[in-house]
Parts: structure tokens; C-alpha cells; sequence
């Protein structure tokens, strides 16, 4: 008898086959903004499905390795990574990844909506990246902290065209120092400590715990200015350079070489993102430039980068939910059980239309994000600031969370091939995990949204666009336009109860599924909206995202029945 080999067909085409992608495009840009991104989108998608996907079976099958002494015994901490990874740094650049909400044509093109083809971008690169999303997002955090008016132009100039651009001999990403061992999140407890020098530099001292991208030619590092005080909100950001060649320090130093000061202890062994570099590092007196005053508190200008972060987070969610969900169709479509193909399973249809809704929830929460970031950097909208303020952190805490129970269906859903490292279907549950985690936790995220509620009014621009979208849901289902309104009021009034006393114990013990709540009306929301556009797949979502977040009822006979339309 003949051994039996199971096909496994590549996904559709993630652009041309997306479509609840191509009608968000057309209705945040415009029939014509779309055409004029339409050929950028389609040649990205051509290298996803082809060299890229290449490059990140080399990069996850070749982690990264840190060579600490050259054969004479001198230290180098060189971090070693594969040709895949060069490839997908190369991509990023080439593709304008990071690039495009920067670029002079771009914003001429599509104003603040610059930010949505971005979106896009990451949507179609980041899932099969080897997790260069995350080099990628702390760039973007970066570009956008260095382009603040704040930052000395000197600095500017030197550093901010190596981070966006397009030419993959120059483009350089960014690493983040920002946490140490003994506090994690609790910034406050920060020890790295900064001394200015003569010439204007300052030299940073201290242990950082987890640093990400840590080959990447420079980093922002958080550290407690001299004579400062204590607590975080006198923590100041740096521009660390990663390598003596930007180093004035280094003067005759090897091309590669560290910069004096800068010690690579240890490269993490990670659950996930293993193709990715993060390291512990250790500073003594390294080079470092300013990001703003030092004399100023610096923590809410280093949160211009965290929102960054934060929203490219939610779109590694939503992204990698969806090619998830394109390789589980695939999959399905293949494969036969019972006489016939998996994918005509009334129960597996349904567990995929049911998969394919959440997909459609955190796509559309990460693009409104990115939308609202456009507006805030193009047009200075106070209101789409107030908004984005909330919106962050609810989009990264949900998108989270979805994305590794999603992650965990997507692995069940290939039986015992998906527990097979060499299929590459456990990486989507491995890597999914770090999205609760990086940028802070569901909690860390729950207590920054209830900060926001009670000090900052942030609840009065999603209560406004809750209550619009009731409105917008009765042309489309009176019990569709009924859940959100009950869930709206619900909302207010929690809100109310937070901003009496944001402090007590049962309020602060309620923050996490407070943040879930309001994540989950403001999906509704902007599905609604996007349906009343005249999407007919967003209507399908919308009703069954409500029934099943908001109303917490069952979908799955019309999951099952209605699982082509979703995806």
C-alpha cells in the first residue's frame, strides 16, 4: 500500500483575497487613493506568497546567536542572524513598511490616511514576517519620537532618514530599552541612570532586562536623569547607537563592533518570536543623545513611541488572526474526513465562520487605530487624539487576547499536524502569546484605560461614537441597533461609576473586563460603521460580533451557514 502524503495548499493571494481589506481601503481612501495604493499593496503580496515566505521558514528555522569573543579573545558581542532575517529587513525597507506615513509623496497622496495604507502594509507583511514586525514597530515608534519639535534637530537629521528609508543598503530599524529586571512595567522603579557630558551627549548606566531587536542599530532607552528624583515621570528617553561606528567613543573600532559601553549578556530563549533578537543588556557609561529636554519630564514623550507600538501590536493581532484563518481554510479545503472534504462540515464551518468574525472585529479595531494616529500626526485633531488615547490601549489589549485563542483554534484545527514544529502551525500559537505580553500586559493596559477614564475624559469620544453607531444599526437590525444601545448605557454608566472613584478596590479589581467591555461595543461600532458604508461582510460581522461579545450567545449555525461570505 501506498504511503499517503496530505497536500497542503498555500492560502489565497492575502491582498486580492482579503476582501473586508480591499472595502476598508476603498472607504478610508477613496475610490482613487485605493488605485494609487493598489500597486504597492499587490507587490508586497507577490513577495509575502513567494521569496518572503521563504525568508521566514530560514529565519524561524535559524535563530539568532551571540558570539561574545573573536578568536584572540577580545569581546565583540556580535549577534549573528540568518539570510532570511537580512531578507525581511531588507523587504521592510524596500516595501516602505515603516516608511510611508513619513514620506513627503505619500502624505501628498493620502493625507493622514497615510496611516491606513500602512496599515495595510503591516497587514500583509507582518504575519509571516519571522516577527520583523517587531524591529519594524520600534522603528516606527522611534521615527515618530524623533519627529517630534522637541528633539534637537542636530539628532534628527542624523538619525531619522536611516529609519524610513526605502533603500535596504541604509534603512536601520530600532530596539527598545525600556524595562529592568527588578520592575518590569512599574517604571518607576527604573535605575538606570544618566549624567550629561561636556559636549551635549550623555552617558547612560544601568541593566536592562528585555530588549527587543537587539541587533538593530540604535535603541530608545528610558533612564532617570541625574539629580531627577524618583517615580516615572522624570524618566527621560536616549538614543542609544548600537555599534562603534556611531559611536564618537569608538574612535579605529572594527566595523560591527559594539559601542563602548553597550554589553550583550544574553540573547533570550523565548517561548516565541524565536527568529527575533532580544537580549539582556548591560550599560557602563554608553554614548547616548537626548530625545527632548532631560530637564523635563520625560515619560509622555516617550509615550509618543508606546502609542506607535501599541497600535502596530494590534495589527501583528489582527494580521496574523487573519492569515491564520486563510491557512485553516486552506487546510480544510484540502483535506478529507468522513467521505467528503473538511471544509463542507457544518461543524468545522462553523468553528472557522466563528474565527473568521473575531478576525474581522480586530481588523477593524487596529485600522481604526491607525486611522486616528494619521489624523493626530497630519491634522493635529485634537478630537481623534482624545480618542486615540483610549483606543490604544483597547485595541492592543483585545486584538491580544483574541489573537492567542484564535491561534490556539488555528493549531487544533490541523489535528496532530498542527502540533508538528516542522509544518510551521505551532509558531502561530507560540508567537501569538507575546502580543498580551509586549507593550504591557491585559492588566498593565486595563489600569492605563481606567487612568485615562477618570483623569483624562477619554470616555466621552467612544461613548460619541457608540451612540452615532446606534443610529447607523437601525437602518441595518433593530435587534443589532437595540444590543448596541443596551451596551452603550451600559457603558456610560460604568464610566460614571469609574471617574467617582477610580481608586477602589472593586473598581481596580474589575479593570480588566471593564477594558474587554469597552473593546468589544467599540468593535461593534466601527463594524456597524463600516457596514452602513455599504459592506456586506462587515453587516454579517457586525451582527454575529454583537450576539457573540455583546449578547454572549452562540453563532455557530450562522457561522456555519454564511462561512464564505466571512471569508
Amino acid at each position: 500500500m501506498s504511503r499517503f502524503v496530505q497536500p497542503v495548499p498555500p492560502p489565497v493571494d492575502p491582498y486580492a483575497g482579503d476582501a473586508l481589506l480591499r472595502s476598508w481601503l476603498e472607504r478610508h481612501l477613496g475610490p482613487g487613493g485605493h488605485a494609487a495604493a493598489k500597486g504597492r499593496l499587490a507587490d508586497l503580496a507577490a513577495d509575502v506568497t513567494g521569496p518572503l515566505r521563504a525568508a521566514h521558514a530560514d529565519a524561524e528555522a535559524h535563530p539568532p546567536t551571540l558570539v561574545r569573543y573573536d578568536p584572540w579573545g577580545a569581546r565583540i558581542d556580535r549577534i549573528d542572524t540568518s539570510a532570511g532575517w537580512q531578507a525581511q529587513r531588507a523587504a521592510a525597507a524596500r516595501h516602505a513598511v515603516v516608511a510611508l506615513p513619513y514620506l513627503p509623496d505619500a502624505r501628498g497622496t493620502w493625507g493622514a490616511a497615510a496611516r491606513v495604507v500602512q496599515h495595510a502594509l503591516l497587514h500583509l507583511y507582518g504575519p509571516e514576517s519571522a516577527t520583523f514586525s517587531c524591529p519594524v514597530a520600534m522603528a516606527d515608534g522611534a521615527a515618530a519620537l524623533l519627529s517630534m519639535p522637541d528633539v534637537d534637530t542636530t539628532v534628527r537629521d542624523a538619525w531619522l532618514p536611516r529609519l524610513i528609508s526605502t533603500n535596504p543598503a541604509t534603512a536601520i530599524t530600532s530596539g527598545q530599552w525600556m524595562t529592568e529586571s527588578q520592575g518590569g512595567s512599574d517604571l518607576g522603579r527604573s535605575s538606570t541612570l544618566g549624567r550629561p557630558a561636556a559636549d551635549g551627549s550623555w552617558r547612560l548606566t544601568g541593566e536592562k532586562w528585555f530588549c527587543s531587536a537587539a541587533d538593530a542599530a540604535m535603541a530608545v532607552a528610558l533612564a532617570r536623569p541625574e539629580g531627577a528624583g524618583r517615580g516615572s515621570r522624570v524618566l527621560a528617553p536616549f538614543l542609544v547607537p548600537r555599534y562603534a561606528v556611531d559611536s564618537p567613543l569608538a574612535d579605529g573600532a572594527a566595523p560591527g563592533a559594539p559601542a563602548p559601553g553597550v554589553t550583550v549578556h544574553r540573547l533570550k530563549d523565548k517561548l516565541g518570536t524565536r527568529a527575533l533578537p532580544t537580549a539582556e543588556i548591560g550599560l557602563r557609561d554608553a554614548y547616548a543623545l537626548p530625545l527632548g529636554d532631560p530637564a523635563v519630564p520625560g515619560l509622555v514623550r516617550a509615550m509618543t513611541l508606546v502609542v506607535v507600538t501599541r497600535v502596530h501590536n494590534a495589527a501583528a493581532a489582527a494580521g496574523g488572526m487573519r492569515r491564520g484563518l486563510a491557512y485553516a481554510r486552506a487546510y480544510a479545503e484540502a483535506r478529507h474526513v468522513a467521505g467528503g472534504p473538511l471544509v463542507s462540515s457544518p461543524l468545522h464551518r462553523a468553528t472557522l465562520g466563528t474565527l473568521a468574525v473575531d478576525a474581522a472585529g480586530a481588523f477593524a479595531l487596529a485600522g481604526h487605530a491607525f486611522a486616528l494616529l494619521g489624523r493626530v500626526e497630519v491634522g493635529a485633531d485634537p478630537e481623534a487624539a482624545a480618542e486615540l488615547r483610549i483606543v490604544a490601549p483597547l485595541a492592543k489589549l483585545a486584538t491580544g487576547r483574541l489573537a492567542v485563542s484564535s491561534a490556539s483554534e488555528y493549531v487544533e484545527s490541523f489535528g496532530g499536524a498542527g502540533y508538528v514544529e516542522d509544518t510551521g502551525v505551532p509558531r502561530l500559537l507560540r508567537d501569538a502569546q507575546v502580543l498580551p505580553i509586549w507593550e504591557g500586559t491585559t492588566n498593565v493596559l486595563a489600569l492605563d484605560v481606567l487612568r485615562a477614564l477618570a483623569r483624562e475624559d477619554a470616555g466621552a469620544p467612544l461613548l460619541s461614537r457608540l451612540t452615532a453607531a446606534v443610529d447607523l444599526a437601525r437602518s441595518l437590525s433593530p435587534v443589532l441597533a437595540d444590543t448596541l444601545a443596551a451596551a452603550a448605557a451600559q457603558v456610560a454608566e460604568t464610566i460614571a461609576a469609574v471617574t467617582v472613584e477610580p481608586g477602589a478596590p472593586a473598581v481596580i479589581a474589575g479593570a480588566r473586563g471593564l477594558a474587554l467591555r469597552l473593546a468589544y461595543a467599540l468593535t461593534t461600532a466601527l463594524l456597524v460603521e463600516h457596514a452602513a458604508w455599504g459592506d456586506e461582510q462587515a453587516e454579517l460581522a457586525a451582527r454575529l460580533w454583537a450576539r457573540r461579545w455583546l449578547r454572549h450567545e452562540e453563532i455557530a449555525e450562522d457561522a456555519h451557514h454564511h462561512l464564505d461570505l466571512l471569508c
